[in-house]
């Protein structure tokens, strides 16, 4: 056990304080000049679009280990901080006016809907349930058959197949229903790159997406936008692999998709789950709080399976909902546009224990990760660990 011990401790040694970290960053710092020169440009721009990516470069601290006139720009990478006001409004309506008990994740439990969050909503008397995942969900609608529950289905790809393959294979309780509100990335990072002020040079795929979708779902970024594209795992050595990566692409002259998350992640992805993914749900037009409609961004029951769909049990009639409260600026935060600190409420009227707006809630969210890590995370540790000094 102790030897077992022992060789966890080096492997994350190597991902988080090894020698061949302190390379690539030492490298990084070489080559960025050479490949802004190559592009006629004074910074490189680099997004990435996944949450756990933006937790891993805040919390140590990389954006101030990198060059001056190398940027990381933090993508649409969090499904909770796009997931619509309509779509909390209606599962707070399903809490608060029907006898059903609605099961979320975690960090839906606080974002603000149009005029209370589902934490406000329970303290109302709704009947609120935070889950771990859709198992949770079903274990507990078999446990109380005379009950109907709610679940509400939120995020990306990697969420999606966990409840698709209990639709498809007919294992959900005919008391449990769905509030979907999926999202899909790839539609999103070519929302993104269509964007005039948002000029990029490169992206950093999730590693966690990729699982699902396999690699081959970033071969647009170089074939359509020229672009490089890394998909990279969470660790810190993993984001710097991914950043030196595409600075290499950029001064060869051939952006291709590269996966430095090899260990998990494949070219063709996970088969079985697409399949499921794909019996159970259409591609449809989505709206993403902040930013507005995306193209085949979204998914919706299939016919065949409109009986989970909560809307044709119950009548959840929203008047109108607020996209955004005045001032937030959450979805300029999301495409990339800003960062926290460019919104005047940012830990002022909004912080972690007050959210004005869902990108402080969710542990994937920007401001959440800016809040909670200050912007500079553990610089002067990870620093000093590396013996490194610019």
């Amino acid at each position: 056990m102790k030897n077992v011990r022992s060789g966890l401790k080096e492997i994350v040694r190597m991902f988080r304080e090894s020698e061949i970290l302190r390379e690539a960053i030492k490298k990084i710092h070489k080559l960025t000049p050479v490949a802004a020169s190559k592009l006629g440009v004074e910074k490189i721009k680099i997004m990435h679009v996944c949450g756990t990516h933006e937790h891993t470069i805040t919390y140590y601290g990389l954006r101030s280990l990198m060059p001056e006139n190398l940027e990381l720009i933090a993508g649409p990478g969090c499904p909770v901080c796009i997931a619509p006001t309509r779509i909390v409004d209606e599962a707070i309506e399903a809490a608060l006016s029907y006898d059903v008990t609605l099961l979320t994740y975690g960090d839906m439990y606080k974002v603000p809907g149009t005029n209370m969050s589902l934490a406000e909503a329970r303290s109302l008397g709704g009947n609120v349930r935070v889950i771990y995942g859709f198992l949770d969900a079903i274990r507990i609608a078999k446990e109380n058959p005379e009950k109907t529950h709610v679940f509400l289905a939120v995020g990306f790809e990697t969420t999606q197949p966990t409840v698709a393959s209990h639709i498809v294979l007919g294992t959900i309780p005919k008391n449990l229903k769905l509030l979907i509100a999926y999202r899909l990335t790839v539609p999103a990072v070519h929302y993104v790159l269509k964007q005039p002020d948002i000029p990029l040079n490169g992206i950093i795929a999730p590693g966690h997406v990729t699982a699902i979708t396999g690699a081959k779902a970033w071969k647009f970024l170089p074939e359509e936008y020229n672009l490089p594209a890394v998909v990279a795992g969470f660790e810190p050595l993993d984001v710097i692999l991914a950043v030196l990566e595409v600075l290499k692409q950029i001064i060869e002259g051939k952006p291709r998709v590269f996966n430095e998350y090899s260990r998990v992640d494949s070219w063709d992805g996970n088969i079985v789950a697409q399949k499921y993914v794909n019996e159970a749900f259409n591609v449809v037009d989505a709206h993403w709080r902040g930013i507005g409609i995306i193209p085949k961004s979204g998914l919706e029951l299939k016919e065949r399976f409109r009986e989970f769909d909560v809307h044709v049990d119950f009548d959840l009639k929203i008047p109108y909902s607020i996209d955004l409260p005045p001032g937030c600026r959450c979805g300029d935060v999301t495409l990339g546009k800003a960062v926290p600190t460019d919104c005047p409420f940012f830990m002022k009227t909004c912080t972690p224990n007050t959210p004005y707006g869902p990108c402080m809630v969710s542990s994937e969210g920007t401001c959440a990760v800016w809040a909670k890590f200050g912007g500079g995370g553990k610089v002067k540790e990870l620093a000093k660990l590396l013996g490194l000094r610019f």
